[in-house]
Parts: C-alpha cells; sequence; structure tokens
C-alpha cells in the first residue's frame, strides 16, 4: 500500500493493530521522504490537532489508524472532513477473523468505514492466513468478489530447526553463537520470560523480559532498547512483536511450545527481514503439549476449544516432522513445494539412512500393546528403555516382557520410529492427551513376516548444534566501521540504526567499496533521500577505512532498480557459486537436490540483480535457436505462447533459460548461429 500511495493523488488510510508497528513505518517513510503520521492513543491532543490540520490540507499521503479509532465521533468527523482517500489498507489482516489467530474485535467496526466509502478502493493484507481466514476476510469487509493474490511463503533465508528441550545449557550454546546480534527468544508465561532473561544476563547474555502485564513506559523502553541495539536479546511473549519491523534479527528462538502454526510462522517471520541468513530455533517438549491443553481446556467456548487443539496438533506434528519442515509449513497454508530437499531445515541437512525396522517396529507395538493401549509415546519409549520412573513403577510396567527390551535406540529414535509407524497407519494417536494404539494393519503387520524399511538419523551437520551463519564476501572491519556513523545519524533523528542503513546495505558497502556517489547509489536501499542525506558522510568514513587497508572499489554493474536483489549467502548465491565452476543447472539441481526449476528461478533472479550468467555455452545451440526463433516470431517474452509452438519436445525450464541469455546479452546482440554452431 505504500507504493500505491505514492501514485494516488490524495492520503491512504492504513488500519494498523499496533503503536509500535505504526511508529517504526512511519519513521521509515519520513526518512525516505515520503510525508506519513499516525494518530493513536500514544499522542497528546495538540499532536492531534497538528496532524488532522496536516492530512486535511493534503499534506499526508500516508495515515495510520487503530482499529480502536473508527468508534471515535471526533475521527468520524475528521475522516468525512477529508477532500480525498485514495485507498484504505488493513494491515494484519488475520485480526479481523475469528478464525484467525489473533482476532481483534475492533476490526470488526471496519465494515462502517466501508459503507461510508464504497467507491474507494480497498486492500487487505496479512502473512498467516489459510483459505478459511482469507474467505471470512472478504466477508468481513464486504468485497466477496475482490481478487485474492496468495504470494509464496517460502523464505529462504530462513533455517528451521527443533531441538528436544532438554537442559537450558543447550540454549546458552546456541546464543553463543549469535553473540552481538539481534534475538528473540518467544516464552509461554509471563513468569517463564522474567526468570529466563535473568538467567540469561547472569550467564553474560544481556536480556530484557517483555510482557503485557509490565508498565506500559517500561515496555516502551524495552522495546526502544532492542530496536536501537542497546540490549540484544529479548525474552517475551508473543504479546511482543507483531509491531517490530527491526530487519536484523538474526535468530528467533522459542523456548515453549507456540498455540499454532500460524502464531509460529508468524513470529518466526520476524528474523532476518532483511534478507540475510537467519535461523529459527524450536524448543521441542511433549509436555509443552500437555500445558497448552490444561489452558485450552480453561476456555468456556467449546466451539473455539475444538478449533484450538486442532491447532495445537497440527503444531505437534510439525514438531515430530521426520520431513521437510519447511515443506510441511508450506502445504498447511495451502502450497505445493517443489523441493525434495530445502536445504534450509535441520531435517534436510541431517544424513539419514533408510534400514531394517522390523524388529523395533514389532517391539514398539508389542510394548503398547502390553501397557493397555492407554499411554503415549514417552511412557512406552520408557517402558522399553527400562526407566525406573514413577509412572512406568507405579503402573507396575517393570514387570512386563517388553520391559527394557531396547538397548540400541534412544527414547528420541523411538519416538521418530513411532511417529512413521503412525504415518504408515500400523498405529494411531488419539484423544485430548494422545494415547498410542495398534490399528488393524498394525495387528496385520504383526502377524506377518512382512520386512519393514524406515527412516532415521546416522549424523548431522552443523543442524544438531545450530546451522550458524554462511559466509559473506565482505570486510567485517569496514562493516563495523560504518555502523558509526549510522548510529550517530540514528541518534541525532531519534530513530532506530536500521531506519538510516539495514545491515544489508552496510555489507554491500564493505564488499563493493564505493568511492564515489554514483557507485554508492547502486547500494541496496539508497534512494533519493537517503543518497543526499547520508552519502557524504558514509563515503568519508568508506575512503578513509580503504586508503588506511588499501582496498579498492568493486565495480558493480548498473541495475534496474525494480528488480529483487538476491542476498549475500543466500540460497541463489550458493547455486551462483556451483555455477561458477561450470556445472549445468541440471546438475547443479541434481547437487543441491533441487528442482530444474528452483535452479533456473536463481539463475533469474541472479541476471536481474547483475550477475553475469552466461548459458549459452551449456545449451544444445540448434534447440537454442530454434527457440530464439520463437520468440522473435511470437515478439513476447511470456513462455506459454512459445511452448506451445514448440511442443512437448522442449520444456518450460529450457524456454526459460534462452529467454534468460536473450535478456543478458540485450536487444543488439547476434541472433544467428556460427559455422560451428550450425
Amino acid at each position: 500500500y505504500q507504493l500505491p500511495a505514492m501514485v494516488f493523488d490524495g492520503v491512504t488510510i492504513v488500519v494498523s493493530p499496533l503503536i509500535s508497528l505504526m511508529k517504526d513505518q512511519v519513521d521509515d517513510l519520513n526518512a525516505k521522504g515520503i510525508p506519513a503520521a499516525f494518530i493513536n492513543s500514544s499522542l497528546p491532543e495538540e499532536e492531534y490537532q497538528t496532524i488532522y490540520r496536516a492530512a486535511l490540507r493534503g499534506h499526508t499521503k500516508v495515515l495510520y489508524i487503530a482499529p480502536e479509532r473508527l468508534a471515535m465521533e471526533n475521527f468520524r468527523t475528521f475522516i468525512n472532513a477529508l477532500s480525498s482517500i485514495s485507498l484504505i489498507a488493513v494491515d494484519e489482516a488475520h485480526c479481523i477473523s475469528e478464525w484467525g489467530h489473533e482476532f481483534r474485535r475492533d476490526y470488526r467496526k471496519l465494515k462502517s468505514i466501508r459503507a461510508r466509502f464504497r467507491d474507494v478502493p480497498c486492500i487487505a493484507l496479512t502473512a498467516t492466513a489459510t483459505k478459511c481466514v482469507r474467505e471470512d476476510i472478504l466477508d468481513q469487509l464486504d468485497i466477496p468478489k475482490a481478487r485474492t493474490f496468495v504470494a509464496s511463503l517460502n523464505r529462504e533465508n530462513l533455517t528451521y530447526i527443533v531441538k528436544l528441550k532438554r537442559r537450558r545449557r543447550a540454549l546458552i550454546r546456541l546464543l553463543s553463537q549469535y553473540e552481538g546480534e539481534s534475538v528473540i527468544v518467544y516464552c509461554a508465561s509471563r513468569r517463564r520470560t522474567e526468570d529466563l532473561a535473568a538467567s540469561l544476563s547472569q550467564a553474560g547474555f544481556p536480556a530484557l523480559a517483555y510482557h503485557a502485564e509490565l508498565d506500559p513506559d517500561e515496555r516502551h523502553r524495552t522495546q526502544e532498547r532492542f530496536i536501537r541495539g542497546d540490549v540484544p536479546i529479548i525474552v517475551a511473549t508473543i504479546a511482543f512483536g507483531m509491531g517490530i519491523d527491526k530487519p536484523d534479527v538474526r535468530l528467533i528462538v522459542h523456548y515453549d511450545l507456540p498455540k499454532s502454526l500460524e502464531g509460529y510462522y508468524q513470529e518466526t517471520g520476524r528474523a532476518g527481514r532483511d534478507g540475510l541468513p537467519s535461523e529459527c530455533v524450536l524448543f521441542y517438549s511433549p509436555a509443552d503439549r500437555r500445558t497448552q491443553v490444561y489452558w485450552i481446556d480453561q476456555g468456556e467456548d467449546a466451539a473455539e476449544q475444538t478449533r484450538a487443539l486442532g491447532r495445537l496438533d497440527r503444531m505437534v506434528e510439525y514438531c515430530e516432522q521426520i520431513h521437510c519442515r519447511r515443506a510441511f509449513l508450506l502445504r498447511y497454508f495451502g502450497e505445493r513445494p517443489e523441493d525434495r530437499n530445502c536445504g534450509g531445515c535441520d531435517v534436510c541437512l541431517a544424513e539419514w539412512e533408510e534400514f531394517d525396522a522390523t524388529v523395533i517396529a514389532q517391539q514398539i507395538l508389542c510394548a503398547v500393546i502390553r501397557t493397555g493401549e492407554q499411554f503415549g509415546i514417552t511412557h512406552v519409549a520408557d517402558v522399553l528403555r527400562g526407566s525406573r520412573s514413577k509412572k512406568v513403577i507405579g503402573a507396575g510396567h517393570e514387570t512386563l516382557s517388553v520391559y527394557g527390551i531396547v538397548r540400541d535406540f534412544s527414547k528420541d529414535d523411538i519416538r521418530n520410529i513411532a511417529r512413521q509407524l503412525i504415518d504408515k497407519r500400523l498405529a494411531k494417536a488419539e484423544g485430548k492427551y494422545p494415547t498410542l494404539a495398534v490399528t488393524a494393519r498394525g495387528w496385520e503387520f504383526l502377524r506377518s513376516s512382512d520386512i519393514l524399511r524406515l527412516w532415521r538419523k546416522t549424523e548431522w551437520t552443523d543442524a544438531e548444534e545450530g546451522i550458524g551463519k554462511p559466509p559473506i564476501d565482505y570486510d567485517r572491519g569496514l562493516f563495523e566501521s560504518l555502523q558509526e556513523p549510522r548510529r550517530m545519524l540514528a541518534e541525532a533523528r531519534n530513530v532506530p540504526p536500521y531506519v538510516v542503513f539495514g545491515d544489508a546495505s552496510l555489507q554491500e558497502m564493505a564488499h563493493f567499496v564505493p568511492m564515489s556517489k554514483e557507485s554508492f547509489a547502486r547500494i541496496t536501499g539508497v534512494g533519493e533521500a537517503k543518497l543526499e542525506q547520508h552519502a557524504d558522510i558514509f563515503l568519508r568514513y568508506i575512503r578513509a577505512y580503504a586508503k588506511n587497508h588499501d582496498l579498492v572499489e568493486k565495480r558493480r554493474p548498473p541495475t534496474d532498480p525494480t528488480r529483487p536483489q538476491a542476498a549475500p549467502g543466500s540460497s541463489y548465491m550458493q547455486t551462483l557459486d556451483i555455477f561458477r565452476q561450470g556445472l549445468s543447472p541440471a546438475e547443479i539441481a541434481a547437487r543441491r537436490g533441487l528442482t530444474l526449476g528452483t535452479i533456473v528461478g536463481h539463475l533469474e533472479r541472479l541476471a536481474a540483480s547483475g550477475e553475469s550468467i552466461d548459458i549459452r555455452p551449456l545449451i544444445d545451440q540448434n534447440r537454442f535457436h530454434r527457440i530464439l526463433q520463437e520468440f522473435e516470431r511470437a515478439e513476447t517474452p511470456w513462455l506459454s505462447e512459445v511452448k506451445n509452438a514448440l511442443g512437448d519436445d522442449y520444456s518450460y525450464e529450457e524456454i526459460r533459460l534462452v529467454r534468460l541469455s536473450l535478456r543478458q546479452e540485450g536487444p543488439d546482440a547476434p541472433r544467428e548461429p556460427t559455422s560451428s554452431q550450425s
């Protein structure tokens, strides 16, 4: 909605749920030279009047309001007096739906503003909406025939990891890899945030607690200190984050089980918004599910309890996956991921092997039967491994024939195998507190002599102790030097450092070492306003550092600023590194465990960001020129018409590669094959 606001006449009204979210976005827009303001309960009366007058005079392009404001008579009077409203934007639109995970009743009042401005375009946006929530949003805004656009939720720069929750030192180990970086640790309760923040601070990791019961002034100070980089770690309940647009959060930790995949995805989405590699780690314990169920039971609405239990079960299923976690997330939100191996979750990064699981599967199923099909997998695993826990002894299960018969598999291994038995419908887990039972198919397996092959981890890559950050090719000394002018400018303007420039921009400066305004203008995040305001001071630092360290400017080809840039260290750059070794796109796909279409997409984006991608040597030249002829005949860059003309002998990927080559070479490149090519 920000870009249309600049194109349309009049003011764009944005309904946004949190004060902090409004403030961050208004600061960022004003820093870019776009007149913006917000109206909410944090402003004194005189400031209200100043903002009202500016909007009435047409001096404001984007005006943010809280949903609660819609019910106030003085605001209705004001909005009726506006001469031109060009767009109504509803941000975090899942809040309007009672099926959404952060339902806000005040959002229901949006129908009144829609009724008053029936001819004004309306746009609703959210990052976390299932099909059911999307349909409810359309209904609540009374725009049933509106077009719906669903972008991919895949965040390639994020790595998803689930670790079994044991001792707190695992969290300490993880945080030590991100010392000095911005980190958010989510906990389930106010008390847990305070205890954990104190414990981390004592261990040498400066952390502050954040939750809804803090004094409002303290909440504001805590958030400001985190945004400005004064404190690196926030330990928070889900009350923290929806309003955070801090782009350089490198690590999101869920120390307790989230209530839903919608909430989990939105919270992990606060990592790596600058496109740089970041990590999302969830510490999981089956006991966390029981805690969540207890709180769900405290609700009075039976229908909502049922919905909440369903969302929780999908969350547990995600944690217990032995298949790609990224693909599971994407499928939940209605996507059909192509990649067999995402290369960005702990499951895909681990080494797996297929093994003969016949005996261990029989042992697990027999233990389920012997314990009366009344216990969950944790208890069954304890029995099989000979645990002397109170629960095992109290039930008399130490006397069973299956007690202590498994020594070669850990409790985690047994849990993973049991999940696969459920997937294969040999067992089932049912009930509010799921207990295992053997299915008819499972009984048939026990009576047969069939061999069962399952999967198990053999060894981990870096995923076991945290992925770490891929190497990024920039001068770290220069990067650290440039943080000083960024800090000074941010303090002078009373804004967070990333409003001046994000880490991605500083890393590009430290890579390309721009020496002139012309080359500085090509850095990601440098627009006209920031070029004028900041170029001189940053260039002074860059030139001084370059002189002292014998650095020279790296030439960067001009790029189309409307095209997306590939972040250093991203999956795209991994593809580029292999491509430069001379491998074909098909060979790259095989090496990375990705589809050919994904690799071609990487190459297209790399070319759009200014990288030189020479495809011709990798394509049969006769086929290249056949495809080229169809592009010239069709006089269009669209694939479908060219594909229809060529038929099934030519793949979409092959056609895309030729189109990429044409874009790289430009309109004046020679088109006829040489004699050797013919």
